[in-house]
């Protein structure tokens, strides 16, 4: 039963992925065209979205624990910092040149379409690459930091 309810909520994420058009890139990427021939309709599909987030998010702001009783952990992080930016950055302009995002990737992963596949692999290589990198960072730390 515990891993019923997450693999309702994913068919359904997924299944509204699908019919609100955010697996298919080419609809993605004439939302981002701007200039050229500019499709706004994934824009409702954006506020529909932050608006479920923003409620889920308030009603569990609101809780010490999940309705199945397990602790709810917020994000703490307020700061806009350099890493905050670059990593955006990164995955914008990741999403304009593939028309993907981690959702929609998994979406066609499912599908067997390449391109799923393709960009599946990248993005597990960069969270092993910032893995390794927050693995450097503490440890440069702790050498730096004096012994107390």
């Amino acid at each position: 039963m515990s891993i019923l309810i997450p693999l309702l909520i994913g068919l359904v994420f997924g299944c509204g992925l699908i019919v609100s058009g955010m697996s298919d890139p080419a609809k993605v990427l004439a939302f981002l065209d701007l200039a050229g021939d500019w499709d706004p309709s994934l824009a409702l599909v954006m506020a529909g979205a932050i608006a479920v987030g923003l409620v889920a998010f308030r009603l569990a702001g609101r809780r010490a624990t999940s309705l199945r009783g397990k602790p709810i952990q917020m994000p703490t992080a307020r700061q806009i910092d350099r890493r905050l930016l670059a990593g955006s950055t990164l995955f914008g302009v990741g999403w304009g040149l593939a028309g993907i995002c981690p959702g929609p990737a998994l979406v066609l992963l499912g599908t067997g379409a390449a391109k799923g596949f393709v960009f599946v692999l990248a993005m597990l290589a960069g969270m092993a690459i910032f893995t390794a990198s927050e693995r450097l960072s503490r440890a440069r730390q702790a050498k730096s930091a004096p012994d107390q």
